[in-house]
């Protein structure tokens, strides 16, 4: 096979898990990441999220930090409680870009912070500074 066409060889999309209960937030990311040729997962709740994580095994997770039942904290300090799960990076997303809660996101495990609402540019980014992990 020559260089060109293992280049051209198409590559597993990361699969990415969007966390958040607001459905107009879920959709835009959701439209984001497939434009950027990512495979999307949904979730609109923390407990959702986790049978989410469980069967689909996550490359990369979005995580909403307000939300009912179980919010953003708990549902990332669940996940990375699980050995299975321990190196899946996770980005909480929240409309708070305060210090407080970017220190409350590393102390349960979360490897970034994304302020809402974000660009397609923005989410993108994240996804990319976080795909030597899924190498």
């Amino acid at each position: 096979m020559s260089n060109e066409a293992s280049a051209a060889a198409p590559l597993q999309a990361a699969r990415v898990l969007v966390i958040d209960d607001s459905n107009t937030i879920r959709r835009s990311a959701e439209i984001f990441l497939r434009q950027g040729g990512y495979e999307v997962l949904l979730a609109e709740d923390g407990f959702d999220a986790l049978s989410k994580v469980n069967d689909h095994d996550p490359d990369l997770i979005f995580c909403d930090i307000l939300m009912p039942r179980l919010d953003g904290y708990q549902t990332c300090a669940i996940i990375k409680r699980n050995p299975r799960f321990s190196n899946v990076p996770v980005v909480m997303l929240s409309s708070k870009d305060g210090l407080f809660d970017k220190a409350r996101g590393r102390m349960v495990g979360s490897d970034d912070y994304l302020t809402k609402p974000f660009t397609k540019d923005q989410l993108l980014l994240a996804v990319e500074q976080h795909k030597r992990v899924l190498a």
